[in-house]
């Protein structure tokens, strides 16, 4: 019998899957509150030269505020005063002549003078990175995101290699490390290093955990583990929201969305190693340790009286102890080649469309926390559609439907004018939640289609490439200088071209989890005669009393 039958048989989506999702909550939380934190540690309030250097006697001293702002600073297009520039000396005559358009001016020279009402502390304001600077501001997003890609390939080789359960410890310990010592930088410099690290770190817990959750349910409810599991990514996004409301100075924001990682390392202590992984790599007495936690907390204790540590070794084929699985193994043979390729290029299209409209709050000329929030809120119904959606037609249409429809709807807003600011938002809102939707769905399509002996590492690998169109993607947001509407074209063509890729990969649904490379090597006809359908055979497999009969 196959692993998959065992883990029916002792019911693969009882108390004790319920017990290691609720268990990875509290760190799965903390993702979107860092992944999406340059919303608001990193929002740039509205800002104007400071003028306290100049001679408050005489008749610039006897000015109200708005006179004094209307003779040093010139007026932008749309009317509002200029954030970046100013006359060299006031011009009175602007009391009584508002034309200024032939007067020169200069940047800013004494710093900026910045509107807290909103945000009492942001990174803008600490080292004003704005206007000329703004770029330095940008790259805070683009720099934590390379971190992400590079963790993503480190701790997908370290969980192959050493368990899941250890490197998520590694991951808790060294994200507060790194992310507690970011909300005490002292320079800009700093935190872009110690930001950079808990990127590193952070990665680590979204790759591990996703897998070792669907790795503990059967197949029967795989699409379940995978939709519920993100539904962690939607309560952190509205939790991120709330806590930004309350706290709006950016250092003291930094520690409140990363303190649910001391309850996660507390909580870690009952969350077990995967059995799949366990086996994979020889350890049967371990996995069958597991394995009898499981049962009996599912109440199917009888149904281990005939699986022994032995009879688990017919389940998963042992991986060779000469054999060392590596990144190499994901393009060595033609058809994992593919497959990598593909996911990829499905990874750094979803990422980087994803992130696209995710970091753009402030493009619907809402208050930014409710903007935020209905960001959040609107993946909820996204998430259960998608889970019907998946369980009746698979992965492989609700992947590329969802993109393809995520490019139309940046597509429609292109051409939709800014005085229609509520058709822009609700266009943006279903471009949100079906990108959000891709995201869902990518994450659980990628961990059925690898095999487990390089699963971690081929997670590793799309979540790398993925964290590339992250960093890449608040970037293209200043491409708006050479075309105010380059960016939404862009983000549009690449979720419709990666929509079209995805057409390129194979369907998983109710199809077992390949153990090992040759498992997907092998012609599908093939693999389907020597398998069987998985849960007919969960059903043969079982004797008339309930217990399983071990071929």
């Amino acid at each position: 019998m196959k692993f998959d039958n065992v883990l029916s048989e002792i019911n693969g989506f009882g108390k004790f899957q319920t017990m290691i999702v609720l268990i990875q909550s509290l760190s799965r939380m903390t993702l979107p509150c860092h992944f999406l934190l340059n919303n608001f540690i990193a929002a740039v309030p509205s800002h104007h030269c400071d003028l306290s250097a100049l001679d408050d006697e005489g008749v610039f001293g006897n000015l109200t505020q708005e006179q004094r702002l209307t003779v040093t600073i010139p007026v932008q297009e749309d009317g509002t005063p200029s954030s970046c520039k100013m006359f060299p000396e006031p011009q009175f005559h602007l009391l009584s002549n508002s034309n200024d358009s032939d007067l020169a001016t200069v940047p800013c020279q004494n710093g900026w003078v910045y509107d807290n009402s909103t945000f009492k502390s942001t990174l803008a304001t600490e080292w004003d990175l704005v206007c000329d600077r703004k770029g330095m501001n940008k790259a805070t997003a683009t720099i934590f995101f390379i971190g992400v890609m590079c963790g993503a390939p480190l701790f997908g080789f370290l969980s192959d290699r050493f368990g899941r359960r250890a490197m998520l410890m590694v991951a808790y310990l060294a994200t507060m490390v790194f992310a507690f010592t970011s909300a005490f930088s002292t320079s800009y410099v700093m935190f872009c290093i110690m930001r950079f690290f808990t990127g590193v770190t952070l990665s680590g817990i979204s790759i591990i955990s996703i897998v070792l959750s669907v790795e503990w349910f059967d197949i029967q409810h795989r699409t379940f583990a995978g939709v519920i599991v993100s539904l962690d990514w939607t309560g952190g996004n509205m939790l991120l929201a709330s806590i930004a409301y309350f706290v709006n100075d950016w250092r003291w924001l930094t520690i409140a969305v990363t303190s649910p990682l001391v309850l996660a390392v507390i909580t870690w202590w009952w969350l077990p190693e995967s059995a799949r992984w366990l086996l994979a790599n020889g350890e049967k007495e371990k996995a069958h340790f597991y394995l009898e936690k499981c049962a009996k907390m599912n109440n199917r204790s009888k149904c281990m009286a005939e699986i022994t540590p032995q009879t688990l070794t017919n389940a998963v084929r042992v991986k060779d102890e000469e054999k060392k699985y590596g990144f190499v193994d994901l393009v060595r043979t033609p058809n994992i080649r593919k497959l990598s390729i593909c996911t990829g290029i499905l990874w750094y299209g979803v990422a980087f469309t994803y992130y696209g409209i995710s970091l753009n709050i402030t493009g619907f000329g809402m208050n930014v926390y409710f903007t935020q929030f209905i960001y959040a809120a609107i993946e909820l119904p996204g998430k259960i559609m998608v889970y019907y959606f998946l369980n009746k037609f698979g992965r492989k249409p609700g992947q590329v439907g969802t993109l393809l429809l995520t490019g139309t709807c940046v597509f429609i807003n292109i051409f939709v004018p800014q005085g229609l600011w509520v058709f822009r938002t609700i266009v943006g809102l279903f471009g949100k939640g079906l990108s959000e939707a891709s995201f869902t769905i990518m994450f659980l399509y990628t961990t059925e289609l690898y095999p487990t002996v390089v699963r971690q590492n081929g997670v590793g690998y799309t979540s790398f490439v993925g964290r590339l169109g992250v960093s890449i993607a608040p970037l293209i947001a200043l491409l708006d200088v050479v075309w105010e509407l380059l960016p939404a074209v862009i983000y549009a063509l690449v979720a419709v071209g990666t929509g079209l890729v995805a057409l390129l990969l194979p369907e998983t649904l109710n199809v077992r989890l390949p153990e090992f490379i040759e498992d997907i090597e092998k012609p599908r006809a093939e693999l389907d005669g020597e398998s069987g359908n998985p849960l007919k055979q969960a059903d043969e497999n079982t004797n008339g009393n309930g217990t399983v009969e071990v071929t």
